[in-house]
């Protein structure tokens, strides 16, 4: 019997598609799709191996720019369709990318009980603090005095939401914050975010140069966190809530017990019919 053949190492450059992303010139969407491949070259994976799957949002197009499984899904709805994929397909590697509108907006509810649930994801979320493929309006996370958009000409007037904070409350197991401008310090993140079971929530903090310009002063108030890892979820609250969102590292490494429901064996198509007549 003629043995297998060994598993080709595949680089970055594998597992990006021949589609040619359409962001704006300068938008650090660019730099996550670059750390998203190295992380999965650089963890050994075949491109069968893993899927993407994404909701909504300027983010959301990745799946279309990568090689592997994709499924672009509808607004907020992206953590559901990958928690079906990953309890009903455990031996796949399932990546959720999005934004801070897909994710917690209208996805605000599912972001919960994912971390909650704790099965093993890990969610990509760009955060640019604003609405970019629908013109520039207020998202969760934008500054509640942020006045650029006619939507909101004096501010919207509402605390931002904290996503790591939430996260943190909320049970995910593995907390982090990147920033795009750091393509291969993101691509670390990831990596380690993919092999820690359970939940991981890595925020990337990828500006918007089109409707927040501001943000390209990221490069310089961006910077490493000032603290060590923990596995303390009172001290990683402390710190996170005193936090002004631009510090970044692996902020929280939980062990909390990943959630694996039994499989049972699928029913056949005449079973359902069955069960469906009327």
């Amino acid at each position: 019997m003629t043995a297998l053949p060994d598993k080709t190492a595949l680089t970055a450059a594998s597992f990006k598609s021949d589609y040619r992303p359409v962001w704006c010139p300068g938008c650090g969407h660019y730099s996550v799709l670059s750390s998203l491949t190295k992380a999965l070259a650089e963890l050994g994976l075949q491109r069968e191996e893993v899927a993407v799957v994404s909701g909504i949002g300027c983010s959301s197009r990745i799946p279309a720019y990568t090689s592997v499984y994709g499924f672009h899904s509808v607004h907020g709805r992206a953590l559901p369709v990958a928690t079906g994929l990953k309890v009903s397909r455990p031996d796949l590697t399932v990546i959720v990318t999005g934004g801070d509108g897909d994710g917690y907006s209208i996805g605000g509810n599912h972001f919960l009980h994912a971390c909650r649930r704790n099965v093993d994801l890990t969610y990509v979320v760009m955060d640019n603090q604003v609405y970019g493929m629908t013109k520039g309006q207020a998202s969760p996370t934008t500054p509640a005095d942020w006045d650029k958009s006619k939507l909101t000409p004096r501010g919207t007037g509402v605390s931002p939401f904290h996503p790591l904070a939430v996260a943190l409350a909320a049970g995910a197991n593995f907390i982090a914050r990147c920033y795009a401008g750091d393509p291969n310090g993101t691509a670390r993140v990831i990596t380690e975010a993919v092999r820690h079971p359970g939940f991981s929530m890595v925020q990337v903090l990828s500006q918007c140069v089109t409707y927040q310009p501001g943000q390209k002063e990221w490069k310089t108030t961006v910077r490493k966190a000032d603290v060590t890892t923990t596995s303390d979820v009172e001290l990683a609250a402390r710190w996170l809530m005193a936090d002004d969102g631009l510090s970044t590292g692996i902020l929280y490494l939980g062990n909390r017990p990943v959630y694996r429901p039994e499989l049972r064996a699928s029913a056949s198509l005449e079973d359902l019919e069955t069960a469906f007549r009327v």
